[in-house]
């Protein structure tokens, strides 16, 4: 087969949990389900960070936070690591994004021939979030219960110019007379916060139809001080008022979804319709997820399901149809996914392997995901091992947590509380040792921190210079 191209869309804050394919009784996502059925889902797809900037850099990098240094909303992929985009370019296969990268600026050279609508961090990122050890309270989360309900935003309005210009993109390929294979990552925003949805697909929500999230069990899991720090840094569910309110900010989350899902499903229908899908290989993913209210949480930041996985479908030629993959993948696998795409050799030093090759081998239970998290409201790293059935959360200086995901899918029963299951976390303790050392780690992060704090005034300048909430959409203008 001649070299695919490639087509990979990803949006913000999507948990997994809330598409029609992954069995979500509620959302309506009619087009990614339809993509599913037509390729290979992935039910166990996890990010590598869940929060945005060390995300992306994550899945551009195919490495580990630990492995770049891209550890926060602050210090953004740069382009000093490769990324799969430069080995795309140097295998002369054009490159292109159109929309959300969250990379440092549009001048760095970060494996695109071409940036469309680019938004990067904004005013050097949440500076804010660089203070960790305690962190500082983030009034700003009133912003999430304060805009809900329908309507249009700056980020609807952002998604649909990515949409549209995703759209022209593709009619302009069709039409071209060029047969070098290309590459374009479509990266929407939505269903990120505010969560202010477009009327017609607010509509399909009714906010009295939204059961409440589940809650925490009263077993002390939250009681230690790494919780509690950061339940008094992101104050989200202190701002709402009711269960009501809740439901209205439940009921606008699934309507940007449904809102995503008709953006996706606009794109698909010109790659279809031009002929490009009998060519070209769709991955459809998500940053990180979103927590919705389950535990009293809000926003990602957590290694819980809610907030660590994401949806994950593979589709095209060579790609099984209508298949559920249970090989636990995740965004690091995106840079092996590309480079086998186009034919190229694999990069021994990165971590992840092709989700190409994990959609067409059997299942593989037995695959382990590492995620890392050194931002936001943490007052130390977190670390988070899924292998078989065990996922085991780690707080540097604090107690662990483990759970049984086929017993306890909805991470409810703290396994690390009970004293038959000690050796089973030493042996998660002994992996995680082997992958990084938990404090060294976490004193670098800190450290990197440290210089910005620093350069920044301070901490008191910095802990109580109020971030924005959310990074702003850019003006409708191209950037190279």
């Amino acid at each position: 087969m001649d070299t695919p191209n490639l087509l990979i869309i990803m949006d913000d804050e999507h948990s997994s949990n809330a598409l029609g394919c992954y069995g979500h009784p509620i959302a309506k996502t009619p087009n990614l389900d339809r993509l599913a059925q037509r390729g290979t889902r992935f039910d166990s797809a996890y990010t590598n960070s869940p929060i945005c900037v060390p995300a992306r850099a994550a899945l551009a990098t195919g490495q580990y936070p630990h492995q770049t240094s891209y550890w926060d909303n602050c210090i953004a992929y740069d382009g000093h690591v490769e990324s799969w985009g430069h080995r795309l370019q140097a295998a002369d296969i054009e490159t292109t994004s159109i929309g959300k990268l969250h990379y440092v600026d549009n001048r760095a050279s970060t494996g695109f021939d071409r940036q469309i609508l680019p938004m990067h961090i904004h005013a050097g990122g949440d500076t804010q979030g660089l203070v960790r050890d305690p962190p500082s309270p983030r009034p700003q989360c009133r912003d999430m219960a304060d805009n809900l309900g329908p309507g249009e935003t700056e980020y609807t309005q952002y998604d649909r110019d990515i949409r549209d210009s995703a759209k022209a993109w593709l009619k302009q390929q069709a039409a071209g007379s060029s047969d070098q294979p290309w590459a374009t990552f479509v990266s929407f925003i939505c269903p990120h916060y505010p969560l202010v949805a477009p009327k017609q697909f607010f509509d399909l929500y009714d906010p009295a139809d939204m059961p409440l999230p589940k809650q925490r069990p009263d077993d002390g899991t939250d009681q230690t001080g790494w919780w509690r720090d950061f339940n008094n840094s992101y104050l989200w569910d202190n701002y709402f008022t009711s269960d009501e309110h809740r439901r209205l900010a439940i009921a606008s989350y699934y309507a940007l979804v449904s809102f995503i899902d008709d953006c996706v499903g606009q794109i698909l229908s010109v790659l279809e319709e031009s002929g490009l899908d009998k060519t070209t290989r769709v991955v459809f993913l998500s940053d990180h997820g979103e927590s919705l209210g389950a535990r009293g949480l809000w926003g990602k930041s957590t290694m819980y399901n809610e907030s660590v996985q994401v949806p994950m479908i593979i589709a095209g030629p060579g790609i099984p149809e209508g298949k559920t993959c249970r090989t636990p993948v995740q965004l690091l696998d995106v840079f092996p996914t590309a480079l086998d795409n186009a034919g190229l050799e694999p990069a021994e030093d990165r971590p992840g392997r092709s989700l190409i090759e994990i959609a067409n081998l059997p299942d593989d239970l037995s695959r382990s995901i590492f995620s890392e998290y050194h931002a936001t409201a943490a007052r130390s790293a977190e670390y988070m091992i899924r292998r078989g059935r065990y996922k085991y959360i780690h707080y540097v200086g604090f107690a662990a947590e483990l759970y049984d995901l086929e017993d306890d899918p909805e991470e409810l029963s703290n396994l690390a509380l009970k004293p038959e299951y000690s050796g089973v976390l030493r042996e998660f303790m002994t992996q995680l040792n082997g992958i990084l050392d938990p404090e060294a780690t976490d004193h670098a992060a800190k450290a990197d921190q440290q210089v910005l704090i620093d350069q920044l005034g301070g901490r008191e300048a910095v802990a109580t210079k109020r971030s924005a909430s959310a990074t702003p959409a850019p003006k409708p203008v191209e950037a190279t």
